[in-house]
């Protein structure tokens, strides 16, 4: 099996970077559900995030790395495929494994459909570019007399 490991790459950066817009434009929803007061939000803008960023995007980069095999094994190779398969992983390891905050840990249903509706797109995105970009091969060589 041959990972197009420079798709992975820009999959990894996008997901990542779609990640930073979905919670930039939810920022206020996010804020509220999470129940932060102005004083805890003042205390973490005042403090680096480089490390959580750093970690965030190592996830993202593993996320799209797994989901390249799994569009290689179904044979994904056209936009349909590639969204279906990130569909079809997206449904069943991060919606249902998500659900369990809630269930156990209380958390609030909107923002389990926050989370949960970043990682649907961003997963899409990365599933439809994994399908669809083809690898470079070598310039067949050309014949030599002999």
């Amino acid at each position: 099996m041959k990972i197009n490991y420079p798709a992975v790459l820009v999959a990894g950066i996008l997901h990542w970077i779609l990640g930073a817009v979905w919670y930039g434009i939810f920022s206020n929803k996010f804020v509220e559900l999470m129940a932060w007061t102005p004083q805890q939000l003042t205390e973490m803008e005042s403090k680096s995030n480089t490390k959580e960023l750093a970690l965030a995007f190592l996830s993202s980069l593993v996320l799209v790395y797994v989901l390249a095999h799994v569009v290689q094994y179904t044979k994904a190779s056209n936009l349909v495929g590639g969204l279906q398969t990130a569909f079809w992983l997206w449904l069943g390891f991060i919606a249902t494994t998500q659900l369990a905050t809630v269930i156990f840990e209380g958390r609030k249903p909107g923002l389990y459909l926050l989370n949960i509706g970043y990682q649907l797109i961003a997963c899409l995105v990365a599933g439809a570019l994994l399908a669809i970009w083809k690898p470079r091969t070598a310039p067949a060589a050309a014949s030599q007399p002999a």
